[in-house]
């Protein structure tokens, strides 16, 4: 029963504390859930965050419910009870968001127009643009590009990563760009 409190009042914390959607929350969830509890290694983390871009729904709610499964069925528990870990951990990174949401909308009503809120929001945009570089940051690691250096991984991925880059910066779908980064990576990968 323990477990189950700490994935409730760890994506609680991250739901109440990350602002900005899924990638301002990658880093505080990498933090919890790799380094703090141990529930996913570090290859196990990118690899949640690969699947959660092709997959439906936001980053922080399929990172919760990945790592909600996983902790519990890692834990010795059944498979029936990883998804109620997945449940657990996926309503409380949704939990308080929604109750502030509902809150603030009542008071952005009454306030809209207002300049000093206005202000706040401004700065918040800058502060939620710096937590999304830091999380790009974090993901530039040995376990998503390989060992730097020489290596066919290594320049492929550094590769990958400017081609899609630059698309991105060219208004390229993001569907096509994952598409075709897979098909890259399925091809050489196959092939070496």
């Amino acid at each position: 029963m323990t477990l189950f409190l700490q994935l409730f009042w760890t994506f609680l914390k991250i739901g109440l504390f990350t602002f900005g959607g899924g990638y301002a929350m990658v880093a505080l969830i990498q933090d919890e859930v790799c380094t703090r509890f141990g529930w996913l290694t570090p290859q196990e983390f990118t690899d949640i965050l690969a699947v959660s871009q092709a997959t439906p729904g936001p980053i922080g709610i399929n990172a919760a419910t990945y790592t909600g499964y996983t902790a519990v069925v890692n834990a010795g528990y059944s498979p029936w009870f990883g998804v109620v870990g997945s449940l657990v951990a996926s309503g409380a990174v949704i939990l308080l968001p929604v109750v502030l949401m509902v809150l603030a909308v009542r008071f952005l009503r009454k306030m809209q127009g207002n300049k000093d809120v206005d202000n706040v929001f401004r700065v918040l945009r800058m502060a939620v643009v710096g937590l999304i570089a830091a999380a790009a940051l974090q993901l530039v690691g040995v376990e998503s590009f390989g060992e730097p250096g020489l290596s066919l991984q290594f320049l492929l991925s550094v590769a990958i990563f400017i081609g899609v880059f630059v698309l991105s910066m060219k208004k390229v779908s993001p569907l096509w760009l994952i598409l075709a980064s897979g098909v890259v990576g399925l091809v050489v990968y196959s092939v070496w």
